[in-house]
């Protein structure tokens, strides 16, 4: 494996340096009036190869307009972007030959195009991993549902702040501080946050409003990707390969299915206890609201306290 690039390692400004693709399509319409006819939408996932964090604009096409239109309300809110990973679909493509036609802005704005080359889509993988952890679930939760443009546009952006909430690593090595850092805090200085809403999970789709529909597509998404992400922080082959555990004053993150959209439950272990094999499978955690005794299955580092 090469080293990582130079963008992916110098210090930059959020969303400077970006990787992008699409996904979909899903079927929305534009009001919700009887009769209306449902059209294909796309998702338009902006990645910043520095810091993680997750951008989604909603498409209607694939179109290189569409794609420009796309790029500009990015900007408009994320800042100047000085280069663009993407694969060779037409669209960016054509996208970056009209970039070229106007010097001005071109220059101006200094938006690189980097082409993966093709049939290599793991060149692009920041993008495709982004794609991936949108499209996944949020095609299960929403199921047959057709949601207009402003409820799916809705969904996207709470989309959106349920992963940039997700934990990166510890903001400080104080054995009594459990304060972590998400992408949210490159964007707003802290962590994204939610207005708390109740769960719907268990009344039939037919008794809810358009409103509760919503919130019940945000919380089923959350809760399928937040146990997709606890996952892949405690991978392991069972029962073959010894694993050393977490050493004291690593920050884990507590698995409960019970936390709200964009809430993490954190701790620190403070004590590990061995069994009669010494080897430990129980913790002790200082979290926020005291202390709590763990299994260690139930605990996932943070990925930069993982060896």
């Amino acid at each position: 494996m090469a080293s990582l690039p130079k963008s992916r390692v110098t210090q930059a400004k959020a969303f400077l340096n970006s990787a992008v693709d699409f996904g979909g399509p899903y079927y929305i319409t534009l009001t919700r009036h009887r009769g209306v006819k449902a059209c294909k939408a796309y998702i338009c996932v902006f990645v910043c190869l520095v810091t993680k964090a997750v951008h989604l604009e909603l498409a209607s096409d694939l179109s290189s307009e569409t794609f420009l239109s796309a790029l500009q309300r990015f900007i408009a809110r994320r800042g100047r972007i000085q280069t663009i990973f993407c694969d060779n679909a037409t669209n960016f493509v054509g996208a970056s030959k009209q970039l070229k036609l106007m010097q001005t802005a071109a220059q101006q704005e200094s938006i690189n195009f980097k082409f993966s080359p093709p049939s290599g889509p793991h060149f692009n993988g920041l993008a495709e991993a982004g794609i991936k952890s949108v499209k996944l679930h949020l095609t299960k939760v929403i199921g047959d549902q057709i949601l207009s443009y402003e409820e799916f546009n809705t969904i996207l952006t709470l989309v959106e702040s349920s992963l940039n909430s997700r934990p990166l690593t510890p903001l400080s090595s104080d054995i009594e501080s459990i304060d972590i850092l998400t992408p949210g805090h490159f964007l707003m200085m802290e962590p994204p946050s939610a207005v708390p809403t109740p769960e719907f999970s268990d009344l039939p789709l037919n008794r809810l409003s358009r409103w509760q529909l919503l919130q019940r597509i945000h919380h089923d998404f959350w809760r399928r990707w937040r146990q997709e992400y606890l996952h892949t922080l405690q991978q392991r082959t069972k029962w073959l390969d010894p694993l050393s555990p977490p050493k004291i004053g690593t920050v884990v993150l507590i698995k409960d299915n019970n936390v709200p959209p964009g809430k993490w439950n954190l701790g620190k272990i403070l004590d590990l206890h061995p069994g009669d094999d010494k080897v430990a499978r129980v913790a002790t955690i200082k979290t926020s609201t005291g202390l709590l005794k763990r299994p260690l299955v139930k605990l996932c580092p943070l990925p930069s306290e993982q060896s």
